[in-house]
């Protein structure tokens, strides 16, 4: 990540952001100077979040300044600024916005982590970092290095994420992500990782269905954050499917083209563990991802086959193309049996029938409890990441009936509902919330704080949602 920093003092040398909201330039700290009077000419053709127009400023300094408008100046609206404004820049160029003086801390937050996010470039991509160092002028500089700080750590969060989910499934398979996942605990203290594979897999009888027709076998990971004194346990659970075939229930090409994100649900629960570290939370937190590729053999799981999950209740699998609430349920199985927690969310690329009901940026949620589901819509609303809470219809139960096992994996019915309800069984009497953010996780091209392909969707809304129920 390139680094934002907070000064009181101008550099008349770098490219200028000038915030524009309805009004015109919005003044801020510094001296006003010619540019401001030049810029406020143009302001006008700004008037809305998000939009950016160029001011050339041959053989002066700076050479040129962007006009970026703010909207109604709320922290989305500068999130939009933010994330436009860093794309409008050159490669390596240096910026400077001077905050307006009335600005509070949800517009530097939101700024910043605009400009983190509409900088992202995938770790491994040729291309240079959209800006070398953004300073955002403002004489509360000290008043405002805390939430820079939690913007930063959001952001770091969701660029992690999105690298996971973007790295091609021949390097990311079960055995490279759990890698990942212990190399990048190690480097936080009070972060504990346990991998579990082979023998260690015997009661996850979903995780070792799915995962069985790939050479790289599945793998289990629990991440641990355990302040001393803390009262209160999540457990984030992610499903973690490292490329998905489709199985004997073969997908289509097209189908397949994407299949490296569905992994997406455990790079945002990961991400977010670590940021609750770096945050310093006081709360107990597991994430806990099944992983597993989704592979073709002649050990591949069949449709037909009865499962025995973790917690010892069975499965008819129908569609061997259903395998995230498989390995769900095996990972669910073993929070509610293990680890005695207070509350799990689950957060999974569960179906293709999410992109159906609510079009592509919006992620089906279903909690049985309101005050838990209201929450996580708000804290998503705060983080840029929308959601739409969808029924637990007992209308389709009756479709989860087998005449062989204590259900099937894939009932008729609406898709995203039929995926929860199938959950549902197995978060036992917890608390709890599944998030089925399939089509969010994904861009097909650069919108504001989103960055072409993987979206790092989720990241940002546990930490909100973590941060603002226990503090941070």
């Amino acid at each position: 990540m390139f680094v934002i920093r907070l000064t009181p003092s101008p550099d008349e040398a770098a490219t200028r952001v000038l915030p524009v909201g309805p009004q015109g330039v919005l003044p801020g700290d510094g001296p006003a100077g010619d540019l401001d009077a030049e810029a406020a000419v143009l302001a006008g053709g700004v008037r809305a979040a998000g939009e950016v127009l160029v001011l050339p400023r041959p053989l002066r300094e700076p050479a040129r300044a962007l006009l970026a408008g703010v909207g109604s100046g709320d922290e989305a609206a500068w999130r939009s600024a933010g994330a436009a404004a860093v794309r409008a820049a050159e490669a390596a160029e240096e910026l400077e916005v001077r905050l307006p003086s009335d600005a509070g801390p949800e517009a530097l937050r939101g700024l910043a982590e605009g400009l983190w996010l509409g900088g992202y470039r995938y770790r491994d991509a040729p291309k240079a970092p959209r800006s070398a160092e953004v300073r955002i002028v403002t004489a509360r500089a000290a008043e405002f290095a805390a939430t820079l700080e939690q913007a930063r750590i959001t952001a770091a969060a969701t660029w992690l994420a999105r690298d996971l989910t973007n790295t091609p499934s021949s390097v990311k398979n079960p055995e490279w992500f759990a890698g990942q996942a212990v190399a990048e605990a190690a480097s936080r203290p009070g972060l504990t990782v346990t991998v579990r594979a082979g023998d260690e897999l015997q009661r996850f009888g979903g995780i070792r269905a799915v995962g069985g027709g790939s050479v790289t076998p599945p793998r289990f990971v629990e991440v641990s954050w355990a302040p001393a004194g803390a009262t209160t346990h999540v457990v984030l659970v992610g499903k973690g499917i490292t490329f998905d075939t489709g199985g004997i229930s073969i997908k289509p090409r097209d189908g397949m083209k994407l299949m490296k994100k569905d992994m997406g649900g455990a790079a945002a629960v990961l991400a977010a563990t670590l940021g609750v570290a770096d945050l310093g939370l006081h709360v107990r937190v597991t994430a806990l991802l099944p992983l597993a590729e989704n592979a073709i053999s002649g050990s591949a799981f069949r449709p037909g086959d009865v499962i025995t999950h973790y917690d010892g209740s069975t499965s008819e699998n129908l569609n061997s193309d259903a395998e995230g609430r498989i390995v769900l349920a095996d990972a669910l199985g073993y929070a509610t049996a293990e680890l005695n927690p207070d509350l799990i969310l689950n957060l999974a690329t569960l179906t293709g029938a999410n992109a159906v009901a609510l079009g592509k940026r919006t992620a089906a949620l279903y909690s049985p409890d309101d005050a838990l589901a209201t929450a996580l819509a708000e804290a998503g609303a705060a983080a840029g990441e929308k959601m739409w809470r969808l029924p637990l219809a007992d209308d389709y139960v009756d479709n989860l009936r087998s005449d062989i096992a204590d259900r099937v994996s894939a009932a008729p019915g609406p898709g995203s509902v039929m995926a929860a309800l199938f959950l549902r069984d197995f978060f036992g009497e917890t608390t709890w919330a599944h998030i089925d953010m399939s089509a969010p996780s994904w861009a097909e091209a650069d919108d504001l704080d989103l960055s072409k392909g993987a979206t790092g969707w989720g990241a940002r809304t546990l930490l909100r949602y973590l941060s603002a129920a226990y503090g941070g």
